[in-house]
């Protein structure tokens, strides 16, 4: 068996999400449908960096599956992405070592979420953005998300039912943008990992700061406490991308 990794970016809107699901429609899914035409009728397992949640997009995801003969990288990109739906694009397929796993495999993750700041929301940007359709002091996010650098126990910007034990994670980058021609905030965060629902916590809870309705220092109390009670609302999933994840060598 040759083992292939791909980076795949996709539409989330119309997703429920990632990984499969009954009755349900998700990328892993369709993949593994087209893999399935590729490889004469033989199933083909995929497996994905990252579990995205329904309407949730990604410009970098990266998948790896094994096929019982060589293929010519370009050909098979081409094919994979000329026959997945038109809201899966495959960028870019090589081959990898036996070994190489896409979610195990030492890495980091890099998220961006965008927040639509208009009254009226744009209602073109309304599947790839968050409507906060609330008064935000972009000075006070910005010393706010400096708070979630480093290595914290994130327990309290966890969604419950959660299987993961070690809620340990480290934020080395955690930072906020606006565009001035959209009026867009943009959030990025880059990390080792990061937990179920994390990122949109985090976001909810520092437009929830901005608006003057929690102090800054919020961030430390919900870092020491672990109290997911503290931390504002989850904010919705079609602000949110996974950009880019990067390997260690």
């Amino acid at each position: 068996m040759i083992r292939y990794k791909a980076i795949i970016s996709y539409d989330g809107t119309n997703f429920s999400g990632f990984q499969r699901q009954p009755q349900m429609r998700t990328v892993q899914e369709e993949i593994e449908k087209t893999l399935l035409r590729l490889n004469s009728g033989q199933v083909v397992k995929v497996h994905g960096a990252g579990r995205t949640d329904a309407g949730v997009h990604a410009y970098g995801q990266v998948i790896h599956f094994d096929l019982p003969q060589q293929r010519d990288l370009e050909k098979l990109r081409f094919g994979l992405d000329t026959q997945t739906p038109d809201d899966i694009d495959v960028i870019q397929v090589e081959q990898v070592a036996d070994d190489f796993h896409a979610r195990y495999q030492k890495h980091r993750k890099t998220y961006e979420f965008l927040v639509d700041l208009g009254r009226p929301k744009n209602p073109l940007m309304r599947h790839y953005a968050t409507h906060f359709p609330y008064k935000v002091d972009f000075s006070v996010v910005k010393a706010a998300i400096k708070k979630l650098r480093g290595t914290h126990d994130f327990t309290g910007f966890t969604a419950s039912g959660t299987s993961v034990e070690n809620k340990v994670r480290t934020i080395s980058r955690a930072t906020v943008e606006k565009d001035d021609k959209t009026g867009f905030l943009i959030f990025t965060f880059t990390g080792s990992g990061f937990l179920y629902k994390q990122v949109r916590n985090m976001v909810g809870t520092l437009l929830k700061i901005g608006n003057g309705r929690m102090p800054i220092d919020q961030i430390d109390r919900i870092l020491e406490s672990g109290d997911r009670s503290l931390a504002g609302p989850t904010a919705a999933g079609n602000g949110l991308y996974l950009k880019e994840i990067i390997y260690d060598d």
